[in-house]
Parts: structure tokens; sequence; C-alpha cells
């Protein structure tokens, strides 16, 4: 049965969980009319065409991504905050983030979440250049930490595996060190780890905020 009631924001909401589970090459405008049960001229109705849709859901996304607040109660908490929220956030959308992306609209996804550690940083004592190397060094770490995470996602089967690569001679004689490294990764360890290092080593030197 065909519906009889619909929002142009449900027609986003259904698109977006499409792209996300399938990609964009998932996306016509006949699957989401079927995916809604409904006509597909009241796709078109309320969205347009499809290069329509999908400048919708750029948008959409690009307005997600702003949607990032810090928590916690030191500029230290806070800013750890901001980058889990936005590893999170890329996490959780790579196809609508490489959407983003091929429309030239990165820079200005990442803006809302560059302006909430600048204020961080500023409240950590930190100044011009020093404080913009410091955003940047957050905002690098995450996105580069997603990119790995995804490469070892999508890489093919290693032959040999690291877990027949590591031994004891390799790692200079530390079997604890051969074992955890043959081991699996844990990633959210891995990335909690290195981001409060990298916090830590950003805001040793600031002077305490007044």
């Amino acid at each position: 049965m065909t519906r009889t009631a619909l929002t142009g924001e449900e027609v986003l909401t259904a698109a977006a969980r499409l792209v996300r589970a399938e990609g964009p090459g998932a996306l016509t405008m006949r699957r989401l009319a079927t995916e809604l049960g409904t006509a597909v001229t009241s796709i078109y109705w309320h969205v347009g065409n499809r290069e329509s849709l999908l400048d919708a859901l750029v948008e959409r996304t690009v307005r997600e991504m702003g949607e990032i607040h810090p928590t916690g109660q030191t500029p230290h908490a806070r800013i750890v905050s901001v980058a889990r929220a936005l590893h999170s956030a890329l996490r959780e959308r790579p196809q609508l983030i490489a959407m983003v992306h091929e429309r030239g609209l990165t820079e200005r996804m990442f803006l809302p979440a560059q302006q909430a550690l600048v204020h961080e940083m500023h409240a950590a004592g930190l100044r011009g250049e020093t404080a913009a190397e410091a955003v940047r060094a957050v905002q690098f770490q995450v996105v580069g930490f997603v990119l790995v995470e995804r490469n070892r996602e999508r890489s093919p089967e290693q032959h040999p595996s690291e877990g027949e690569l590591w031994d004891s001679p390799t790692a200079e004689h530390d079997p604890a060190l051969a074992r955890a490294l043959a081991g699996p990764v844990d990633t959210g360890r891995l990335f909690a780890v290195s981001l409060e290092a990298l916090v830590t080593s950003l805001l040793s030197p600031a002077a305490p905020a007044s």
C-alpha cells in the first residue's frame, strides 16, 4: 500500500541510511521509493532529482558534523571529547563523508569541530600559531586514525600475518612485545592511548588559564 504522508526529512533519513549501508551507487529513486513504501513521483516532489537528493544529503551530513560539542570539566577533557566525537561521527558515515569530500566541502564540514578545539586551546592557555598547530594536530590524529582503521578493515588477508611475523628475535628479544604485536589490535584502546598522549603533550607547555 502506498503511503499518503511523507516528509522531506524522512526521505533524506532513508536515503542516508541506504548510502551508509550500501554506498551511493545503491541509491536510486525507485529503490528509495520502495524502501519508503511510496511512489517515485512522491520522492521527486520532496527532494527533486537524484543529484538534488545527493546535494541535500551532503548538506545534511555537513550539518550533522557541526553538532559536535565538547563535554568535561577541563580543557584537556573537552578536547579529548571533541576528538572522540569526531572520530565516532567519521566512522559512522564513511560513504557520506566521501560524498562531502568529492564536492569540495571537507574544510567547511570540519570547521565547527575546529572552532570547538580553538575555544578549548584558548582555555588551556595556548594562543596564536601554537594553538593553530595543536588544533590541526588533533584533527589530523583523528582523521589519520580513521583512515588507518578503514584501510585495515578493507585490506585483503595478509601473508604472512602479523602473528607470523613477530617473534622474540624480530622484537629485539622482548617476548612480551612480540606477543602483543602478534595479537589482534584493540583499535579503541589504541585510539584512546594515542589521543591522551597527544593532548597531554600539546597542553604541557601551556600556562594555566586564568
